[in-house]
This record gives structure tokens, C-alpha cells and sequence, in this order.
């Protein structure tokens, strides 16, 4: 149990950091994809630019996956 608490716990540091890169980059959080497919419908899907989608369904997933990783490594080395 406390093994997947750790490695939750640094998914969603990775994830808020992952956020917070994205929006200085200027990239779309998966808040402002589905804001804007709920607004939009379709449409929102040719409005979003490629370097989004790259981030969105490419670089974000690996980001937290990252996430995963570093608890779960911190988990063995701590609670081993």
C-alpha cells in the first residue's frame, strides 16, 4: 500500500511540474483539450496544433510514467 502511494505521489509531482512546463512552453493541458472539445466539439480537433498533440499524447504520458519509475525506486531503496 505504501508502495503505490509513493509512486502516486510522484506522478502527480511530475504531473503538476509537467503542467507548469507546458504552460511556459506555451503547450495544451489536457484541461484547455477538453475545455476546448467540449466548447468546440470537432472542431477543436484542427484548431489544436501538431507541438500539442506531440505533448499531449506523446511526451506527457512519458513524463508521468517517469513518475511511476522515480516512486517506485524510491520505494525500494527506502522500504526495499
Amino acid at each position: 500500500m505504501i508502495r503505490l502511494y509513493l509512486i502516486g505521489l510522484f506522478i502527480l509531482i511530475i504531473a503538476i511540474l509537467a503542467n507548469g512546463l507546458a504552460s511556459k512552453l506555451g503547450l495544451m493541458s489536457w484541461y484547455e483539450a477538453i475545455n476546448n472539445f467540449i466548447d468546440d466539439g470537432t472542431k477543436a480537433f484542427s484548431a489544436t496544433r501538431f507541438m500539442d498533440y506531440l505533448w499531449l499524447l506523446l511526451l506527457y504520458p512519458m513524463l508521468l510514467s517517469l513518475g511511476y519509475v522515480v516512486g517506485d525506486k524510491i520505494y525500494h531503496l527506502l522500504l526495499g
